[in-house]
């Protein structure tokens, strides 16, 4: 032992995946370390939802009983009140006068790839893992600057995060939307535009939306993580855990991100298309894949390392969401459940 060092000894039950990073001082927090343990297999969402061991609910009966249920104040958050953290100043929609939002609403950006899964790389050397975090920072920035918004990030560094870790953190703290980052690239470098994804029930929308959801997902296998195991059970309880409703949500979100992403970039598809993403399986957070240019395209390459045009199209996200909670504000938080 050494005076002024901290030593902290955990007894795990089994093999873990640790992973370290910093927060910067926010509110009424100061600067952070934080240390998540992950198991080296982690738990799939949907499974720990059907086998009843989140939160003591009932385990599933038969493939009817899922329903939702709003979700019960957690007693630790509601002891914690001797500083309330004030809201800022309610911003209002133009036409209505009624906020956007009336709670803190938490939306998760996750940072495509990252460590050693590089994604996709440029003809001039850049690598879709850097872009997709700078412009979720900055992305970030802006919304933090939003009237009772918040972000977090799936992380904040260059380091590898699971498939199923990224959905998990954003379930953890309850977000309301979940948007991944990333820059497309293609086998031919004339390949252009912004296009937005969400998660599909059937099949994807068109071959291309299919490859680039195999090779998004093939992430975990960079990483040693074989999330592909269950995915014919996920496609057969998705319709039973409300995934349906999420989805419908997804592409109202998809529709206002694609509209104002087509106001500074060309549109590869006039569309929001659906296909397989792991990343996007949350079964009742509203989730997007942002596919923010062509980094295999020189030229749009060139303007994802722009520090100006990675502003626009951080604004143009932010105003993207701002439409969508407009149209559709958020309710109570509510989770998904089994009903005995």
């Amino acid at each position: 032992f050494k005076p002024g060092v901290v030593r902290l000894v955990m007894e795990l039950k089994g093999k873990v995946s640790p992973q370290v990073f910093t927060l910067e001082p926010a509110g009424e927090y100061g600067s952070r370390l934080v240390l998540d343990v992950y198991p080296v297999n982690p738990p799939d969402p949907m499974m720990a939802l059907l086998e009843g061991r989140k939160d003591g609910v009932e385990p599933l009966k038969n493939e009817q009983d899922f329903q939702i249920a709003e979700k019960r104040p957690d007693e630790t958050v509601a002891r914690k009140s001797e500083k309330p953290i004030e809201a800022p100043e309610i911003q209002t929609s133009k036409k209505s006068g009624k906020p956007i939002v009336d709670r803190l609403v938490t939306i998760t950006l996750d940072p495509g790839h990252g460590g050693e899964d590089p994604g996709a790389v440029g003809r001039a050397g850049t690598y879709e893992k850097n872009v997709t975090l700078e412009v979720a920072r900055r992305l970030k920035a802006r919304i933090d600057a939003e009237p009772n918004m918040r972000a977090v990030l799936t992380r904040d560094s260059d380091f590898f995060v699971p498939l199923q870790m990224r959905v998990q953190k954003a379930r953890r703290i309850q977000s309301d939307l979940f948007l991944s980052i990333h820059a497309d690239a293609w086998i031919k470098p004339d390949a252009r535009g912004s296009s937005v994804f969400v998660l599909s029930e059937k099949g994807a929308s068109s071959t291309q939306a299919r490859l680039l959801a195999q090779k998004e997902n093939q992430a975990d296998l960079i990483g040693g993580v074989n999330i592909g195991s269950k995915d014919l059970f996920l496609a057969r309880t998705l319709l039973d855990l409300s995934q349906t409703g999420t989805i419908n949500d997804s592409l109202k979100l998809g529709k206002y991100l694609l509209g104002e992403l087509g106001s500074i970039n060309t549109l590869h598809k006039a569309h929001v298309e659906q296909a397989g993403f792991a990343v996007l399986k949350a079964p009742d957070i509203p989730s997007a894949l942002i596919e923010t240019a062509f980094i295999s395209n020189p030229e749009e390459e060139a303007r994802l390392n722009d520090d100006a045009y990675q502003e626009k199209l951080a604004g143009a996200i932010v105003r993207g969401i701002r439409q969508y909670f407009i149209k559709h504000p958020p309710g109570p938080k509510a989770k998904l459940a089994l009903l005995g």
